[in-house]
């Protein structure tokens, strides 16, 4: 019986996925755990129609951290912390706290944990940081660190 998954099932496949099992496993067992539903020409059609809304919302996407990318390329953030003097600070600079400072700065929310670090940032002055924008996008953006 041919069926299309609901979920991800290990071994069987993932969710949207047209698989051929035995009867007596889809009707005893995927069918009424609604992890499959039956691959009637209606629900074919379903997923032929989501998988390409699917693909058309993904590749929107991927243009989009394409071009975020390209504007960050000319931005410079600016970060203000606490510094005990002579260029050093009382702690590091935090992606929270460039995140914070991208929205603040350009409002544009940006997730923390996108944000990567070389190393930690204890001294005034300029760095390069990457940012992941998804979809194997990566961005270079200028920050400047300041002292309060």
């Amino acid at each position: 019986m041919k069926v299309i998954l609901q979920q991800d099932i290990k071994g069987k496949g993932k969710r949207g996925q047209m698989i051929e099992v035995s009867d007596g496993y889809a009707r005893n067992y995927m069918l009424p755990r609604k992890l499959a539903v039956e691959a009637t020409a209606d629900n074919v059609n379903t997923m032929r129609m989501t998988d390409k809304a699917n693909q058309e919302r993904r590749q929107k996407e991927r243009e989009e951290a394409f071009a975020f990318s390209n504007r960050m390329k000319d931005m410079v953030v600016v970060v203000r912390a606490k510094g005990g003097g002579a260029g050093r600070l009382f702690g590091s600079v935090t992606t929270q706290e460039i995140a914070d400072a991208i929205k603040a700065q350009e409002g544009i929310d940006i997730d923390k944990r996108k944000i990567v670090l070389d190393g930690q940032i204890k001294t005034v002055g300029d760095y390069k940081v990457k940012v992941k924008l998804g979809y194997e996008i990566t961005a270079e953006l200028k920050l400047r660190v300041e002292e309060l």
